[in-house]
Order: C-alpha cells, then sequence, then structure tokens
C-alpha cells in the first residue's frame, strides 16, 4: 500500500479509507469502481467521481473497475459504452483489464433472489404499478401490506421461474422483497428486486425477459467484484439501509461500505440525463457532443483539456452537502492550463481593413512573434506584414470615447510585433454610411526591436495581413441555459424557457495567420486579446473552424448580473 498523495486534501471519504485500513476491516486493501449506466454520453459530474475513484484507489494502491450497470435494456446501447470508455481514458485513467458489466452477473443476481424466496425474504407481488405505488404509502403515512405478501414459499419460487420463462406479460408480476411496510425509510418498504421486460439487452439478447432493478444489482455487483469503498452521490443515502439488508441476507462473503458525497452541480447548465437526452433529441444541440453542453465529448470539442477538467475536480473537492459550483471556477481551470500549454496566434474575427500609405507596394516583411511567452521552449513563428492589413472593428473609433487608447483618427497606436502607425483617413460605404477601411502612415522606425520600438503609444492591436490571411469560421458559445441554478427546478423542469437564444454565435468572415494552415483538429490556441479556441472536426483545409474554449476574462458574473 502507498501513501495518499501529500497533494491532495484528506477529505473525509479519504478519511475514512485511512480510519479503515489502521482498524483493518478490509484486509489493508481498497477496492473501489466507477460504475455508469450505459444510457447517455459522461458530463462534467460523472468527472468527479471518475477522478474520485481512480483517484482514491491510485493514492492508497488499489485497485478502480469500470463496471456498465446494464440492468435497463430499453436504454442501453454499445455506442454509450464506447464513448464512456472514450471519456475514462480521455480524462487519463485506466481499469487495465477489470471492465465489468452488471448483465455479466445476470445468472447470479438471479440465484441471489431465488435465495432470498427461499429464506423468506423476498415474494412475488401482482398488483399493478399503481397499485403498489398507493400502497407503499407517503412520507407521514405508513404502507399497507400486499395481498400477495404472504403467498408460499413453493408458490412464490414457481411464479418467479415462470416469470423468467417468459410467460408473463410486461408489469404482470414484480419480485419485491419483504422488509417493513411501515418503515419511516420508503426504501425499505418491500422493494421491487425484479421486473419482467421482454425487450432486447444490447449483450444478452433475447436471454433474458426478467431484469434486475438497480437498487439489487448495485450492492451485489460491488460484492462479487471485491469492491471496499462503493461511493455514491447523496441521492444513494437514503438506498445505503437497503444495500445493507441485502448483503446481509444474501450472506455475501464481501461487504462493501457506502460512503456518499455531494454530486457536482455546475451553473448554468443542466446535469440531468434525462434533460441533455430531451436538449439533444429536440434538436436545441448539435448532438451529444455539442460544445454548449457539459458532456466530457462536448467540453473535449469545445477545447477543454483532461487536466483542467481533473485540476478543476481537486479544487471542487469532496463535500456532505450539494451545492451549486460557478461556472468561472471553471474556466479558471482551463484558462489556467491553456496560458502555459496554448500557442499565441493572431487572429481577427470582425475584420476592418487598413491601408498603409506609405508603405511599398507589393512588399512583404517576415516579422518574428513569440509563440507563448510563458513558456520559452514554444520558440517564435515567422508572420508577413504587408501594405494592407486587418484590424477589429472595434479598435476603432471615428468620435472615441474618454480613455479609448485604441485606432482614431490622428491617434496612434502599436501594431503587435510591427510598427506604430497613425490614422489619417476613413473610408465609408456611400449606400450605409459605415467605415470601410481606414487610411494609415507608419513610421519605418518604430518596429519591433528597431532603434524606435522603445517609443511609447498607449494601445496595442493585433492585426493579420490581408494578403497572406486565412479565412475561418469562428462560433463563440455562451451559456446554453439563462438560469444560473437550473437543476433546482428538479428533473420535471419545462427547459424551453430557460434556453439562452444566444448561446451560439457564429461568425463567418473571421481572418487567421497563415501560419494556421494545416493545423490539427483539436489543436488550442491562444488569439491574442481575444481567447482561448480550438480547432473543431469541422474545418477542412479550405475551410477552417474554431470553437471558442473560453474568453480570457470571466464573463459568468456579468451573465448572472444580467
Amino acid at each position: 500500500m502507498s501513501s495518499p498523495d501529500q497533494h491532495v486534501p484528506i477529505d473525509f471519504i479519504r478519511a475514512k479509507v485511512i480510519a479503515d485500513l489502521e482498524n483493518q476491516p478490509i484486509g489493508k486493501r481498497v477496492h473501489t469502481r466507477f460504475p455508469p449506466e450505459p444510457n447517455g454520453h459522461l458530463h462534467i459530474g460523472h468527472a468527479k467521481s471518475i477522478c474520485l475513484n481512480f483517484g482514491i484507489a491510485g493514492e492508497f494502491g488499489g485497485l478502480c473497475n469500470l463496471r456498465f450497470d446494464d440492468t435497463n435494456p430499453t436504454k442501453e446501447n454499445m455506442e454509450y459504452v464506447s464513448s464512456i470508455q472514450e471519456d475514462v481514458r480521455w480524462l487519463g485513467f485506466d481499469w487495465d483489464d477489470r471492465l465489468f458489466f452488471a448483465s455479466d452477473y445476470f445468472e447470479q443476481l438471479y440465484q441471489f433472489a431465488v435465495r432470498l424466496i427461499q429464506s423468506g425474504h423476498a415474494y412475488v407481488d401482482s398488483l399493478t404499478a399503481e397499485e403498489i405505488r398507493v400502497f407503499r404509502g407517503t412520507l407521514t403515512e405508513p404502507g399497507k401490506d400486499s395481498p400477495y405478501r404472504n403467498r408460499t414459499i413453493e408458490e412464490n419460487l414457481a411464479l418467479f421461474a415462470r416469470m423468467r420463462s417468459g410467460e408473463f406479460e410486461d408489469g404482470a408480476h414484480v419480485l419485491r422483497a419483504k422488509i417493513d411496510m411501515a418503515s419511516p425509510n420508503i426504501n425499505l418498504r418491500d422493494p421491487a428486486l425484479y421486473r419482467i421486460r421482454h425487450a432486447t439487452h444490447y449483450r444478452t439478447g433475447d436471454d433474458w425477459c426478467l431484469y434486475p432493478t438497480y437498487d439489487f444489482a448495485h450492492p451485489l455487483s460491488d460484492s462479487l467484484e471485491g469492491i471496499t469503498h462503493s461511493l455514491c452521490t447523496l441521492e444513494f443515502e437514503d438506498h445505503r439501509p437497503l444495500y445493507d439488508w441485502l448483503l446481509r441476507v444474501c450472506e455475501v462473503s464481501c461487504y462493501p461500505q457506502q460512503i456518499e458525497f455531494a454530486r457536482l452541480n455546475l451553473g448554468h447548465t443542466m446535469m440531468s440525463k434525462r434533460k441533455l437526452h430531451q436538449l439533444v433529441e429536440e434538436k436545441h444541440v448539435d448532438g451529444w457532443g455539442d460544445p454548449r453542453l457539459p458532456t466530457l465529448k462536448g467540453l473535449r470539442r469545445r477545447g477543454y483539456t483532461p487536466e483542467a477538467i481533473r485540476n478543476f475536480c481537486e479544487r471542487v473537492g469532496v463535500a456532505k452537502r450539494d451545492s451549486v459550483i460557478e461556472m468561472a471556477l471553471l474556466e479558471h481551470a482551463i484558462r489556467e492550463d491553456l496560458n502555459r500549454s496554448a500557442p499565441r496566434v493572431m487572429a481577427v474575427l470582425h475584420p476592418l481593413k487598413v491601408i498603409i500609405e506609405n508603405y511599398p507596394v507589393g512588399q512583404v516583411e517576415i516579422l518574428q512573434a513569440i509563440n507563448n511567452p510563458e513558456d520559452p521552449t514554444q520558440g517564435k513563428r515567422e508572420i508577413p506584414f504587408s501594405r494592407e492589413l486587418y484590424i477589429e472593428q472595434d479598435d476603432f473609433r471615428e468620435d472615441p470615447p474618454k480613455k479609448f487608447f485604441r485606432l482614431s483618427p490622428g491617434q496612434e497606436v502599436r501594431l503587435r510585433y510591427a510598427y506604430i502607425i497613425r490614422c489619417v483617413g476613413v473610408e465609408k460605404d456611400p449606400e450605409t454610411g459605415e467605415v470601410a477601411a481606414l487610411r494609415c502612415t507608419f513610421d519605418p522606425e518604430t518596429k519591433s526591436g528597431g532603434s524606435q520600438s522603445s517609443r511609447k503609444v498607449k494601445g496595442t492591436l493585433h492585426w493579420v495581413s490581408a494578403q497572406h490571411a486565412l479565412p475561418a469560421e469562428v462560433r463563440l458559445y455562451e451559456a446554453l441555459l439563462t438560469q444560473p441554478n437550473p437543476g433546482s427546478g428538479g428533473d420535471t423542469q419545462d427547459l424551453h424557457h430557460l434556453l439562452n437564444p444566444h448561446s451560439l454565435t457564429v461568425l463567418s468572415d473571421c481572418q487567421v495567420e497563415p501560419g494556421l494552415r494545416g493545423a490539427s483538429s483539436g489543436s488550442r490556441f491562444q488569439f491574442e486579446r481575444q481567447g482561448y479556441f480550438c480547432l473543431d472536426p469541422d474545418s477542412t483545409q479550405d475551410h477552417l473552424v474554431f470553437n471558442r474554449t473560453v474568453p480570457l476574462r470571466d464573463t459568468w458574473a456579468k451573465i448572472d448580473k444580467k
């Protein structure tokens, strides 16, 4: 057993693991698991669980399994299985040879159920789903025994075998645990353990028409795999007495300890799988990989790195109470990472042409630019400079406000890595009156690195050479949902009135440095003075498409204020 990483805070889960190892109730070993249901793609909330389960196993010299809790054949498929494995690996974790499926244990789980019937701890109930709901009672009223609760063991065994053989329709019978219909914990009021579903399972085909419930399969699968610590989110806290009951009455050899922690809730987005399915199916977004979604697939396409997400999860920490984490914390993590790693380039998103009147026609200079001031090992790059350039429209004001230090008539600015220029004229569209081009002059003695390069002006602008720039499409993403805590309305909340109509802005006439030609999909860059951007898979050699990962500064405070 290795010592836990000294850089990782000792939260209440790690403290419990340390205590267990010292007291030796688990035989001086740590074995965790990440158990997703393959009914959707993983999101940032799952990343916290992945980092926690794999992280604790690694810190204590233990093991972590990847297990798919695939007990619902109507919603699961191999697409989700493959994407989940891809996401876990992308985050930097590996389960080695410990890939498991709850469906691997269907026969063993069935035999556990038979043993429960034989010991008088389970019975076949023939009430309808609605009748079971009514008989269960409420939070303030105890439940009532089903009229079928006292069937004999022989009758229950015979009915359960016929349920397996496919003699009954869906919903005709269920297998229920026999615990306590008056328990204050509704989860102990004879919960369902098995239900009939005539549906083809993506792994077992039509071998089964009888499937275990999640609450039945989950703790027993943990036990079969030798799990020591079953880490779950808080919504499963009330289920823990049922899990302990099942492990006890099934007389298993391994008793996993369930520990609950607060799930990750991220502001301005939705973590409900059902709601994410709705957004995808109703085409409010472009599939599960839409960069506005909190899915790991979407975050990856937007340009987030696994290092940033792991650092974010570590900073969020492990708590016992649910809370909403501001998006600013996730954005800070990716800015911090990309500031060190992403090369700088110049890109103009809203081009305005600049003509330098005293620069020789046809002349092209090759200037040197620093790739990343935070990392000298990234070296320098060459960028062309010519008579006609593009700057940002917002970097010019014909009638500038006070303290506007960018370009205006008669005012000077420095062009990044190049010269100081002065605006001497403005060309306008005769029909609209809008500014179409600027006439400028340059001071040849002020070239960066030259004798007058230290001459001070208050503004520095980014630019690209009009002759050499590459056209590009840029997609600017904002919050998909307008409400800071959209999850507060529960799973029944209507999302339609929360959708932000400005969550995606597509700029189709952008101009970027020529050095970006040939960049590979997924490459990340800092567009100077703009933000961090990622080359989208939609890109072709002749049509570059960039997704904005994050602006250079926090915009979420402004969004919340609005």
